[in-house]
């Protein structure tokens, strides 16, 4: 069992104390059915809610309350290589005996996170189970992606300024699954900063505003409309961008979207 930094994991032997800094993995840690052995999250962690009512916070993913986290004794704790900082995650390891660390990239890369997590805390029939079901909704993407033409689409994360996603970034994977290609093309930055009379904006066929980080809501449609010139529609950013569990449902959410934005039953 080798974690996305090399690292080798050897199965938990006893009750284990997680944290989990990754919001999309503490979801997948409960739906693992290993909620009993959370202790700590952070405070972007959501789901599920009722479960995560009762599991201290440690801060945010960037700015983890150190000294908070190391009262908790986690044996456990859960990282990613985008969402958390190096230097606090050295800082972690000085103290935790087990940092896990996750780095998924496309749909796809959810399954060895899996499997990692479901050996190393011996719950292999859960983890086996949701590859199953991650396997049949890439099946479903895919096969919605290969039966309608592939579209430019421009995926908006934030306002003022305006910013959307390169191709390097798990959310462009996840929409070229279902034949939606993000532009501009290009991997850096992940995150672009652009003007609406950027040249590239021409081959631009449809406009995505994600409901996070910047919370997009109707009364921006006109907006982008008009400054698109490009037919604007709200997505549900959590199913574009949590892997781990949420993946399936997300991969299934996309299909049916791309389903109904070409009018296909």
């Amino acid at each position: 069992m080798v974690d996305a930094q090399g690292q080798r994991h050897a199965p938990c032997s006893g009750p284990a104390r997680i944290v989990s800094l990754v919001p999309s993995l503490t979801e997948l840690v409960c739906d693992l059915g290993l909620a009993g052995q959370l202790v700590g999250r952070t405070g972007f962690c959501i789901h599920p809610k009722a479960t995560l009512r009762s599991i201290t916070k440690v801060g945010g993913t960037k700015d983890v309350n150190i000294a908070r986290l190391r009262e908790l004794a986690p044996t456990h704790v859960i990282v990613n290589i985008d969402e958390n900082r190096r230097d606090c995650v050295e800082e972690i390891a000085g103290f935790v005996p087990h940092v896990i660390v996750t780095h998924p990239c496309t749909p796809e890369d959810n399954i060895p996170v899996y499997r990692l997590l479901g050996g190393i805390f011996g719950c292999e029939a859960e983890a086996l189970r949701l590859v199953g079901e991650l396997e049949a909704a890439i099946a479903e993407a895919r096969a919605v992606g290969d039966s309608l033409p592939r579209e430019k689409v421009l995926y908006l994360i934030w306002r003022e300024p305006w910013m959307s996603v390169a191709r390097s970034t798990y959310i462009s994977a996840t929409l070229a699954t279902v034949g939606w290609d993000t532009w501009p093309p290009g991997d850096e930055p992940r995150y672009p900063a652009f003007e609406w009379d950027a040249p590239w904006l021409g081959e631009v066929s449809r406009v995505l505003l994600s409901s996070e980080p910047y919370s997009f809501r109707d009364k921006h449609l006109a907006e982008v409309e008009a400054a698109s010139g490009r037919p604007a529609a709200l997505i549900d950013g959590e199913m574009a961008s949590w892997y781990g569990s949420r993946a399936v449902a997300g991969l299934r959410y996309l299909a049916a979207l791309r389903r109904a934005s070409a009018g296909v039953e």
